[in-house]
């Protein structure tokens, strides 16, 4: 049973109902590009995880069917009271490495460079749980090992996993405040708002996934301080709605650094040691301005009411692609949708594109929808991902979305502000 996929409908209702709460108090805890981006990241991490996921299975599989120094049943873990205890057990073993994966994650830099995708967003609200990074199957895994060593059930660890990850979708809202004394045990919203900072204070701190114990325990505790006000984000901002350079903004910096210093020890320490290191002779030749929060600004190109709709339009129509993928991943497998996600790819980097005004994006949407789409059809046609039947409706419904979606950027794109960008 895939719990995450399960709870997908949950997490979409609470995101629309807290939307519609931040409308009628006119909060502005939302903004239609960072949630999109967001969104569009998560899409991104989910699709492209169809053609990753296998990697870390393997890995965890072999060191379980090899090295595993206690022969665990899945079967002691039911509803018993005694298979209650195993459960819980795994939870809090699974939380416990989850903190360690996730402190590495800020402290070391090729580590950051996968897990920053979470933190770029400038807003923070239940969309920010959602932004999730593409490239962490390169090396998360590691910190589970000792699961796997100890002989924990795949599928228990596939379970108390997906449990972890559930728990922390509802601490990513500024709608709750302090909660007393589960803040003292809990990862609760005030904790883990702290960890989204980028407040000095506030940078590194709060790893925990479910219980705040660890930070407790390890040293890496902050409570959110009323005369502190978090400004969330990363103090080298994203400043893009691209969800592709989302994931790798922060390995082309490493890669700079790495190709530009001498000494081949720092070429190797660029990528392993703390975040925020940099070669000396780098570092002289290229410097970086120092992060002043006193002159912070939301990245927030500007964008017409009309283009704010169609990209809204666009990202729904995208929405139903994503589940149609879904389903089609866990009937056919993974060949079955490699043509789906590329398409869908190519809208969620058009749409990054609009938002961002940039000169060329109405070109290249026009070229996706003309050409990339039906390409794209043709290709699911010539394959027979889609019974023929099917297809007729398939290629019908293209040419009625694609008019529809051409006559409204045609009018968009009249009244859109293009953004100079170097």
């Amino acid at each position: 049973m895939d719990l995450i996929a399960l709870a997908v409908p949950f997490f979409l209702l609470a995101l629309l109902i807290e939307l519609a709460i931040d409308r009628y108090r006119g909060s502005g805890l939302y903004r239609v590009n960072d949630a999109i981006n967001s969104l569009s990241a998560g899409t991104l991490s989910t699709t492209i995880g169809y053609f990753t996921r296998l990697l870390p299975a393997v890995i965890w599989a072999y060191i379980l069917q090899n090295f595993a120094v206690i022969d665990v049943d899945p079967s002691w873990f039911d509803l018993s009271p005694g298979g209650l205890a195993l459960w819980a057990l795994a939870l809090l073993s699974f939380d416990f490495c989850y903190y360690w994966s996730h402190r590495m994650g800020h402290e070391i830099s090729i580590l950051w460079a996968s897990h920053a995708v979470h933190h770029q967003s400038e807003d923070y609200n239940l969309s920010t749980a959602l932004r999730q990074t593409s490239t962490g199957f390169l090396f998360t895994w590691i910190f589970y090992l000792p699961l796997f060593v100890l002989g924990m059930p795949f599928e228990v660890f596939v379970t108390v996993n997906a449990l972890d990850l559930i728990y922390q979708f509802w601490v990513h809202t500024q709608l709750v405040g302090k909660l007393g004394w589960m803040d003292r045990v809990f990862v609760t919203p005030s904790n883990h708002r702290v960890h989204h900072a980028q407040n000095e204070i506030y940078i590194d701190r709060n790893y925990g996934g479910i219980l705040i114990l660890w930070d407790r325990l390890f040293g890496t505790f902050q409570e959110e301080l009323d005369e502190e006000p978090v400004v969330f984000g990363v103090r080298k901002p994203l400043a893009n709605w691209n969800p592709f350079w989302a994931n790798l903004q922060v390995y082309s910096y490493l890669w700079f650094d790495a190709a530009r210093t001498r000494r081949w020890q720092d070429k190797i320490g660029v990528w392993i040691r703390r975040t925020g290191w940099r070669p000396a002779d780098v570092a002289e030749q290229y410097p970086k301005e120092a992060a002043d929060l006193e002159q912070f600004h939301k990245f927030d190109p500007p964008i017409t009411p009309i283009m704010r709709s169609y990209i809204v339009g666009q990202f729904m129509f995208a929405a139903v692609g994503i589940l149609w993928i879904g389903g089609l991943y866990a009937r056919e497998g993974v060949a079955a949708v490699l043509v789906p996600c590329v398409m869908l790819w190519t809208t969620l980097f058009g749409l990054g594109l609009i938002s961002e005004g940039r000169g060329y994006a109405t070109r290249f949407e026009m070229a996706r929808l003309l050409v990339l789409m039906p390409a794209g059809v043709f290709a699911l046609d010539l394959l027979g991902v889609v019974e023929s039947a099917g297809m007729r409706a398939v290629w019908a419904g293209l040419v009625l979305y694609g008019a529809a979606s051409l006559a409204v950027l045609t009018a968009a794109s009249k009244s859109m502000p293009v953004r100079e960008v170097n």
